[in-house]
């Protein structure tokens, strides 16, 4: 399953605003699971996001979902190294991840939503608010599952 050429250039148009930044290059710097850096792991799951927001038989602000995948773990900082990383960062990382993105873009509350509450069911008391929420929760899980086994799922994107 791809994105078709049209599908494409919609998707780099949302991307466009984030990927210019300056902070959000930062995050090729940071690794999030295996040999993948946190940028890539963002990008595959906006990628993989849009893709089945597209798909499936639902109607999903498909222009939040690009902006919030890419942003859900803006939080800059390594969490394999201890002296950088946040204690207990699968539970904080959505809370850093949304002041940093509220530092430098604007965002709307399904935005909000999505970066906030991506870790969910592990915040089992912050669920998604919004159905592009759960949706991220998902590709997120599938995506860092295929991180974690070395599934090379950014090859398609890249393609």
């Amino acid at each position: 399953m791809k994105l078709s050429k049209s599908e494409r250039e919609v998707l780099i148009l949302y991307l466009n605003e984030l990927l210019a930044s300056e902070q959000v290059q930062k995050m090729k710097t940071y690794i999030q699971h295996g040999n993948t850096s946190t940028y890539t792991h963002s990008l595959v799951v906006a990628y993989y996001s849009y893709l089945f927001a597209l798909r499936l038989p639902l109607r999903y602000d498909v222009q939040s979902i690009v902006r919030g995948a890419m942003l859900h773990d803006f939080y800059l900082y390594d969490w394999h190294i201890r002296a950088q990383s946040q204690r207990l960062h699968g539970f904080v990382h959505p809370r850093i991840a949304l002041k940093n993105a509220h530092q430098y873009f604007r965002l709307n509350p399904i935005e909000e939503d999505i970066i906030a509450k991506h870790m969910w069911p592990l915040n089992i008391l912050m669920p998604p608010r919004f159905r592009e929420s759960m949706l991220i929760c998902l590709v997120d899980k599938i995506c860092s599952f295929a991180e974690i086994f070395h599934i090379p799922l950014y090859q398609r994107v890249l393609e």
